[in-house]
């Protein structure tokens, strides 16, 4: 992936915003209101079948069981439906990377290397270049649909869309007038989140508090003390099926197929951190060779992911207390690839580290990659929940909402930014309302689909064509 379209260097920032503003004959700004399906559309139950294919069978039934839980668990397990969707509507040709699944609830904080509290874009397993349009798409349609389960009115629903679009127009805006350094080391620290809020929302204040605070507790020693314990004098990781369940259990198949199991013999982990030490720069490699796993479990997290191959391993140093956890998650083709095929990629995981080492401001340092091989799998290793945290925002007032979304905007804004063309996207929003106006109405409509999306999943589940289990 590459940041920037090699010749951007070469043409002034002022005829790239021209460039932008002449795309409007192509893409009128006013075109990305309308939506309505396609006389063809795919059946978005068949399209979530088809991306089980190769996932584990026995885990799926807890996926479906959290996308039942609301429309808006749906839209989070349900990337690929709407990446199918996002490929008949209107874009300009302007590139970036994006993030591909780009909803309310793929942004948090986290810990930087240097300790500090940082807000960003949190998931990157949908990473690739396409049309810029799409992410903010995404996330205006989370915004009418979160909005709606918050029981706010269809007008604030629409402004909600409206006014998280309006953010992005403005940051692009300051994005396309700064120097290319700035642009790359800005970033949104917690406290200035903080403040934010506390001008806007003073029950939002208290969520903002309450995620910064638990972000602060939840370090890696906190970690360490909830997923692991000792026994016979060895730390191990905790058993807490089917969420959780080490690989010295016995009754793993149960979870895993036997392909997976080979994969997790002592051969293939030494093979597969032997490949994933090679993948990281040479100071880290440094630092993970003092290091070395002594247990592993499967662990199920997320809504759209569950049935992928997710592992976390346990790491121990020179002594009991120098430990930590990383996990492996499988990595498989992003759900725009196939709707966007100007660039592929070989291997998914590098894609994804990539992508999110691009997107974000600052990353984690102990992200890097394997490929097994056995079965050809990617995988992505990163810390587990060090120093992270997310807002409820189903507990949201409206304009506490409002203002999370606009950090999210500004967030999206700038990973736009660093890895496309600033000025063209500045020069093609524009500064009057027919971009912003039109993405709330795509927005409503697209909530609308959600909804009945949902609902055929429901359906789905009652004649049995779905296994769905709730509750876990």
């Amino acid at each position: 992936m590459s940041e920037k379209q090699p010749e951007q260097a070469t043409v002034k920032r002022s005829e790239r915003k021209q460039i932008g503003r002449t795309l409007r004959e192509q893409a009128p700004r006013g075109s990305h209101g309308n939506w309505t399906p396609a006389p063809d559309r795919s059946d978005p139950i068949s399209l979530l079948q088809a991306q089980d294919q190769g996932r584990l069978q026995r885990l799926l039934p807890i996926k479906y069981g959290r996308m039942l839980e609301s429309p808006f668990a749906f839209l989070r397990g349900s990337a690929v439906v709407m990446a199918a969707d996002l490929a008949n509507t209107p874009a300009t040709s302007i590139q970036t990377i994006l993030c591909g699944d780009a909803h309310l609830s793929n942004f948090g904080v986290f810990a930087t290397p240097e300790r500090s509290l940082v807000f960003d874009i949190n998931d990157f397993d949908e990473a690739y270049p396409g049309p810029w349009e799409w992410d903010l798409k995404r996330l205006a349609a989370s915004a009418v649909v979160a909005g709606r389960e918050n029981g706010f009115s269809e007008k604030k629903c629409w402004r909600l869309a409206v006014s998280l679009v309006e953010v992005y127009r403005f940051a692009m805006g300051k994005f396309s007038e700064t120097n290319t350094l700035d642009v790359w080391y800005y970033h949104v620290n917690a406290d200035a989140v903080l403040e934010v809020f506390e001008r806007s929302s003073k029950k939002g204040e208290k969520s903002a508090q309450k995620m910064v605070k638990k972000a602060h507790r939840k370090t890696h020693l906190q970690t360490l003390e909830k997923l692991t314990r000792y026994e016979d004098g060895r730390r191990r990781i905790v058993s807490d099926p089917p969420l959780l369940v080490p690989l010295r259990e016995m009754g793993l198949e149960k979870y895993l197929d036997e392909e997976t199991l080979r994969q997790l013999a002592k051969e293939s982990v030494e093979d597969a951190w032997r490949q994933y030490l090679d993948s990281l720069p040479d100071e880290r490699r440094f630092l993970l060779q003092r290091f070395r796993i002594v247990d592993m479990a499967l662990r199920i997290g997320g809504v759209g992911s569950v049935g992928t191959r997710c592992v976390i391993a346990l790491l121990e140093g020179e002594s009991e207390d120098d430990a930590l956890i990383l996990q492996l998650k499988e990595a498989g083709p992003s759900v725009l690839e196939e709707h966007l095929t100007e660039r592929r990629y070989s291997e998914h995981a590098e894609r994804v580290v990539t992508g999110q080492r691009l997107m974000q401001a600052t990353s984690d340092i102990f992200l890097g990659w394997h490929t097994s091989q056995l079965s050809d799998r990617d995988y992505y290793w990163r810390q587990l929940k060090d120093m992270k945290g997310s807002l409820d925002v189903s507990t949201m007032d409206y304009e506490g909402l409002r203002t999370y979304l606009g950090v999210c905007a500004w967030c999206l804004a700038r990973a736009h930014a660093r890895t496309g063309d600033e000025a063209s996207i500045s020069g093609y929003i524009g500064k009057n309302d027919t971009f912003p106006d039109a993405i709330g109405d795509f927005a409503v409509a697209y909530a609308d689909q959600t909804e009945r999306d949902y609902q055929a999943l429901v359906e789905a589940v009652k004649s049995g064509r779905i296994d769905a289990q709730t509750g876990i």
